[in-house]
């Protein structure tokens, strides 16, 4: 039977992709299940999009397969990923009339989930 896996990406979060990651980096390989708890008691502001974005994952995986086979405790992270996005260029006024960038940096957000072995 080949490999089925589901796959969900959000794209343009606005949080830089290192705080993101740090997020990630704790959850990548885990269940789909201790991976959602783990995500509960993290206390960063990355873990609400990666949390929607597991559960997009897990619902994709499902619908393809059919509800009957799958569950979300049958389901592991296979690829947690983050990439940089597209960066908000602003100005900010500095000393003797100069300016300095600000940038606002964002993330996408790459979950893969596949139905574990065995």
């Amino acid at each position: 039977m080949e490999k089925v896996e589901g796959r969900a990406i959000k794209r343009f979060v606005r949080i830089s992709p290192r705080k993101a990651r740090q997020v990630v980096d704790l959850i990548r390989g885990l269940g789909v299940q201790d991976a959602l708890q783990r995500l509960q008691f993290i206390q960063k502001r990355a873990t609400e999009p990666i949390e929607k974005t597991i559960h997009s994952a897990a619902s994709n995986l499902i619908s393809t397969a059919g509800v009957e086979e799958l569950g979300m405790e049958d389901l592991v992270i296979k690829e947690a990923r983050v990439d940089g996005g597209a960066m908000m260029k602003r100005w900010r006024a500095r000393a003797r009339g100069r300016a300095a960038p600000i940038r606002h940096r964002t993330s996408h957000i790459t979950i893969v989930v596949e139905k574990k072995e065995g």
